[in-house]
């Protein structure tokens, strides 16, 4: 196979990214995005193989490794997305990123120490300067992106005792300091391995990378996690990016620089989305205002609560509902039974609409998959900026499992969420929130919604409770 056909077929399989990308923008064009996703990697994975078929000559054994790292790996990926729980994927998407670290880090490990083998140089030859600060980048990106994922799995899953996995932030004296200087150590190591080509200067930069890595992420805290979801995303897409120039692949480059710009893009959003600086998170927090303020008063206060029934009665006698879906509704796996409990009142007369706040949930457009997982219209589904100036007119906002996106506590000064936009969901003449206890949100705050005397509480599983709304409405 000629070159120049390998480079059409990386040129198209990269049109298909980019279509990709591109029918991901827009839940009604999703499935059709993921369609060109698979067929454009399959068109670089093919290409790929069939370079190295050519390459590899009679040299049989490496193909047979080649082929086993394929049928691993493929068979390892198509057994997690099977079985991973929707309320499982913001880790699920941690993982990957954290594998994607890994590989460039081992495939930088393996130029450096035989470059010849990936066509950098000839055999016995120095790499040159400029590969070298290629891998570097490569690399410490990487390693960043690895132990950076790992943290963000360990926050997101919220089962480990481990401190550094808990989602309260971490932080000590002088971390922005040791930060600063970790970087400026890692960046003069990887400096010193370019002009010189020390091993001893290449790992260890790469150590140092790892630990920068979890000391960028510990400081952020849960309810920032979806903003470091996507920026690991671009993270990892970087990291490939560098290594793709290193070993002169256009594959590799196009790919690494989509997603790392993709990511980056999405980054910024949602920061603007939350009210938080965009280089604060990407630098864990450096530069960031303490917050003085408490994290919710733990004094019993007395809430208005009331049974499925009760908010039956309220919902069925309402001309305007909206529902605001939060990763408490993708816990008790309850999409299916909103969905249905919509059906009926829009069979009465109900105008419904659904509210989605940019982070809601563990991940970017964790809430518009779900429901999309529910076969939800789409039509119904409204973001933040598009359904917030409705909530004055509407009767009731039914809170399903949401808490922090629906907080007031964003308009109070020195909170810990002050400035982040929410749901207003507070203006709405009547507010059901469903809950399972009056436990504060992710971002550990006391919800001032709850307390107030248009909201009524109604505790229990939420599949269970819309199920119950859905019985007593008929």
């Amino acid at each position: 196979m000629s070159m120049n056909i390998v480079t059409l077929l990386y040129l198209v399989a990269s049109v298909f990214f980019i279509q990709a990308l591109k029918g991901l923008s827009h839940p009604t064009t999703s499935l059709r995005g993921n369609l060109f996703g698979m067929v454009g990697m399959a068109i670089a994975i093919l290409t790929t193989g069939a370079l190295i078929v050519e390459t590899a000559g009679s040299n049989a054994g490496g193909m047979v490794y080649v082929l086993g790292a394929l049928l691993v790996g493929g068979a390892a990926g198509t057994m997690m997305a099977r079985r991973v729980e929707m309320t499982k994927m913001p880790e699920l998407v941690a993982f990957m990123h954290s594998m994607i670290g890994l590989a460039a880090v081992f495939i930088a490990v393996a130029a450096v120490a035989e470059p010849y083998a990936f066509g950098i140089v000839a055999k016995g030859e120095p790499i040159p300067a400029g590969n070298r600060l290629e891998l570097f980048l490569g690399a410490a990106i990487g390693a960043i992106t690895f132990s950076g994922s790992v943290i963000a799995f360990g926050k997101l899953s919220g089962k480990y005792k481990f401190r550094l996995f808990q989602g309260a932030p971490v932080s000590f004296p002088g971390q922005h300091k040791i930060n600063l200087v970790l970087g400026l150590l890692t960046l003069g190591l990887g400096v010193a391995f370019m002009l010189t080509g020390s091993w001893t200067a290449f790992f260890a930069m790469l150590a140092l990378s790892f630990v920068m890595g979890v000391l960028i992420i510990i400081p952020i805290g849960g309810a920032d996690m979806p903003v470091v979801v996507s920026m690991l995303n671009s993270y990892s897409g970087w990291a490939a990016a560098g290594i793709g120039f290193s070993l002169n692949n256009s594959m590799l480059i196009i790919a690494g620089s989509l997603v790392g710009s993709s990511g980056a893009i999405l980054s910024y959003i949602m920061c603007k989305a939350m009210n938080r600086s965009f280089f604060n998170v990407i630098g864990g927090g450096f530069g960031g205002e303490a917050t003085t303020a408490a994290t919710g008063s733990k004094e019993q206060r007395p809430v208005k609560s009331g049974s499925a029934d009760d908010a039956a009665y309220i919902l069925s006698n309402a001309e305007t509902v909206i529902i605001v879906p939060g990763y408490g509704l993708a816990v008790a796996r309850a999409q299916h039974a909103v969905n249905e409990l919509a059906e009926k009142l829009i069979h009465k007369g109900v105008n419904v609409k659904y509210a989605i706040h940019p982070v809601a949930g563990r991940m970017p457009g964790h809430m518009n998959v779900l429901l999309a997982e529910a076969e939800v219209p789409y039509d119904l589904v409204h973001e933040m900026e598009d359904i917030n100036g409705e909530f004055g007119q509407a009767d009731v906002a039914i809170i399903l499992g949401a808490n922090d996106v629906v907080n007031p506590a964003a308009l109070v000064k020195g909170s810990a969420i002050y400035g982040m936009p929410i749901l207003e969901a507070y203006k709405a003449k009547t507010v059901i929130v469903n809950k399972r206890s009056m436990a504060a949100g992710y971002a550990g705050l006391d919800n001032e919604l709850f307390y107030m005397d248009k909201t009524m509480m109604v505790f229990g599983d939420a599949k269970k409770v819309i199920e119950d709304l859905g019985k007593a409405i008929e």
